[in-house]
């Protein structure tokens, strides 16, 4: 068996019963075989980044232990995904019922046409980075830095800490 890495997943939605849909992301994540959720920020309200005439996000992120491979803890989020609803038609950006996105494999950094690690533009978005922070202080990307410095760079990105349990 693969010994186990730490894996750092990004949650958001904007259309339907928000929180629900998060809530039910956060124990399937718990149950996918050979994974551990080790740790889970609180939700943030976030502005929408492209299109933004739509409404505001509720974003987290997971901190997973898992023996899974990459791509194969990728497919079990897009997976997932689809069992909450989510169908992968229309504008980039836009509303959605869920985004299950995988941000970081310890140890694995890809360029690759399904899967690219660390997620290519998480160093861009205060609702990656905000969450992330609050889970694993002063953790250092890859090849990105440091998230304290990263999110000083994204600072005019709304990303609001909300007391919500879920």
């Amino acid at each position: 068996m693969r010994q186990a890495a730490e894996a750092v997943v990004g949650l958001g939605a904007n259309e339907g019963d928000t929180v629900a849909t998060l809530s039910a992301a956060r124990r399937a994540l718990a149950e996918l075989p050979a994974t551990c959720l080790a740790a889970t920020s609180s939700l943030y309200r976030t502005a929408p980044i492209g299109w933004t005439d739509q409404p505001d996000f509720l974003n987290a992120v997971c901190l997973l232990r898992t023996a899974l491979a990459p791509e194969v803890l990728a497919e079990a989020l897009f997976d997932l995904e689809r069992t909450l609803g989510r169908v992968r038609v229309g504008v980039r950006n836009g509303p959605r019922v869920i985004d299950i996105d995988l941000l970081y494999y310890e140890g694995v950094t890809r360029d690759g046409p399904t899967l690219t690690l660390p997620h290519p533009r998480l160093h861009e978005r205060a609702f990656v980075l905000y969450p992330w922070a609050e889970i694993v202080p002063g953790f250092r990307i890859p090849g990105l830095g440091a998230l304290d410095d990263l999110r000083r760079a994204v600072q005019d990105q709304r990303a609001e800490r909300l007391a919500i349990k879920w």
